[in-house]
């Protein structure tokens, strides 16, 4: 989809959710469209839920890029958040489960190496069993694709100031 200049860091994009609860798949769905862009440095992970096995991964590359559904209002959309990955690491951290900045975290304090993190959150309306996504989600899905394009062409260096962009 996008060229991706020669000294590029690598990237991990990593999309989870629940894949049979309608919006909370999305995560896992657009992980895989980015795998099918093919780009060269840049890997897509589409999973159940995030482990502490996912932190060796995230401390071989530059970039990480998490994509995860969000329960919001019809109005809410898409949020991209770059995260701090130097907070405490606290017990939670070592569950079955994890969150991206908790794995972040572990990644450094195991490989001694994280990658910058953002995370991409699509808004999320309907968990009922199922396969199909809202119309909210299927918008947000769209916007996320390019948000984490514009992230992979820059390296995340856009909106260095750890805000949100919306």
């Amino acid at each position: 989809m996008l060229p991706i200049p020669q000294e590029s860091p690598a990237i991990l994009a990593i999309g989870y959710g629940n894949d049979l609860r309608r919006d909370d798949g999305v995560g896992q769905r657009v992980a895989e469209e980015v795998a099918s862009w093919g780009l060269p440095k840049v890997r897509s992970l589409s999973e159940h839920q995030l482990t502490p096995e996912l932190a060796e991964p995230l401390s071989e590359v530059d970039l990480a890029i998490f994509i995860d559904a969000y329960p919001a209002t019809e109005e809410q959309g898409l949020q991209v958040v770059k995260l701090d990955g130097d907070d405490p690491m606290s017990p939670q951290s070592l569950g079955h489960s994890s969150d991206p900045s908790s794995l972040l975290i572990l990644a450094k304090t195991l490989y001694g190496k994280a990658p910058q993190g953002w995370l991409v959150a699509i808004p999320a309306i309907d968990f009922e069993f199922g396969d199909r996504f809202s119309a909210v989600t299927e918008r947000g899905m769209a916007e996320a694709l390019v948000a984490i394009a514009e992230l992979i062409e820059t390296g995340g260096r856009d909106g260095e100031d750890g805000g949100e962009r919306k």
